[in-house]
């Protein structure tokens, strides 16, 4: 294939191949390949899960060993490979529901099973043409651009580039089925709240979200908009927050001006790097001195409660709402909340159908987002663009 007759997406389905923002098209898919972050099973599986996480490092396994505590707190055992088959389960449910010939593959880019595994158990099966639903809402490096980087290498290293194809569902971030699974927990929290007296002015919903580089986050999103300092992985968090408060205002009129914010959670990078702040327990402690009574704590970033929400938010957030005397709840991530595993099925039905943008279910501003990444979306600041899937290049 030389230069002028290659598609301008690699490894597309026919209708994106052409690098158009959004599928004009509408195209026939043979599966859903589910792509997870996958997690260990067991105290054997954490260091080695560990290399994996962060293969190409150089991280001795001593200082991996800092981190397995988490862990190894839980009996070795991540929560997120059994929410990822929940979801999984509850996802081939609504397909077939709907009447929908598709069937899941899942498959984890640091865990078994793998994602080349579950390709090549999809091309063995017949199934060439995979749409993907990665368990990540946003854009950033390692939200987006470096699942469709799996795609790419899986392709490659199977020899399956020439047979399969990967199409990527859009970030989810905006649509309603994923917003709405927030809202209930908020409201249920700001009730409780209520309920105790404390007043509208003594309570703070804290979004929260995976910190990361500020320069990934200036880089995140298509480089041809300015999204600001944070890039567009910041601007779509808070958008998705001011919706979720939107929403929980309309369900509960006594929040109508309760106070929230972003804050940050999570950072693994040296104290020398830059990256997005307030730190969630940093922000807690100063939140007394400012007439701050109660907090619901929101893990917007997430989508299960995998081990970033149970280890940082349920104990270290916890304690340092407690250790600065605040009533705190922790809310629920949307899981198999059954309007976000049908709002998954909406998206694939979407890209099906090839809805056109304006008539696409979207509860931000920002939406709908892209089906094909734009260029330079996204870019590794440390490792720069590798070949990827379901984007235009770099």
């Amino acid at each position: 294939m030389t230069a002028s007759t290659a598609p301008a997406v690699p490894f597309a389905s026919p209708a994106s191949r052409d690098g158009a923002p959004f599928a004009r098209e509408a195209q026939r898919y043979d599966a859903l390949l589910l792509a997870g972050f996958g997690g260990p099973e067991g105290q054997d599986d954490v260091i080695p899960f560990l290399r994996n996480v962060t293969r190409g490092r150089g991280i001795p396994d001593e200082r991996l060993e800092e981190v397995a505590h988490h862990y190894r707190h839980f009996g070795g055992v991540s929560p997120i490979n059994a929410q990822n088959r929940a979801l999984k389960a509850a996802l081939e449910a609504e397909i077939a529901r709907r009447g929908i010939d598709l069937p899941v593959y899942w498959g984890n880019r640091n865990w078994a099973p793998y994602l080349s595994d579950a390709v090549t158990d999809a091309a063995r099966n017949g199934h060439a043409r995979l749409l993907a639903f990665a368990t990540s809402a946003y854009s950033s490096f390692s939200s987006c651009r470096q699942y469709r980087e799996d795609f790419a290498r899986v392709l490659d290293e199977t020899a399956l580039g020439d047979v399969v194809t990967i199409d990527k569902i859009r970030q989810f971030f905006d649509h309603p089925g994923f917003v709405d699974a927030f809202v209930d927990g908020v409201v249920q929290a700001l009730r409780g709240f209520f309920d105790e007296g404390t007043s509208v002015e003594g309570i703070r919903v804290l979004f929260t979200t995976h910190s990361i580089p500020t320069e990934d986050a200036r880089r995140s999103g298509p480089r041809d908009v300015d999204f600001g300092d944070e890039g567009a992985y910041g601007a779509q968090h808070r958008a998705v927050a001011s919706a979720v408060m939107d929403r929980v205002r309309a369900d509960e009129p006594r929040a109508a001006e309760v106070a929230w914010e972003l804050v940050f959670q999570s950072r693994s990078g040296p104290a020398s790097q830059p990256w997005l702040e307030p730190d969630i327990c940093d922000r807690i402690a100063e939140l007394p001195a400012e007439g701050v009574r109660a907090v619901a704590i929101v893990p917007v970033g997430f989508v299960s409660d995998h081990m970033e929400v149970m280890w940082d938010l349920d104990n270290e957030a916890l304690e340092a709402a407690s250790e600065a005397g605040l009533s705190a709840v922790r809310t629920p991530t949307p899981g198999i909340d059954p309007a976000f595993v049908s709002g998954i099925v909406d998206l694939v039905e979407e890209r099906m159908a090839a809805t056109p943008p304006e008539e696409r279910a979207s509860a931000v501003g920002l939406g709908p987002w892209y089906d094909v990444c734009r260029p330079g979306c996204c870019e590794n600041v440390r490792a720069g663009f590798k070949p990827a899937a379901a984007g235009l290049a770099p």
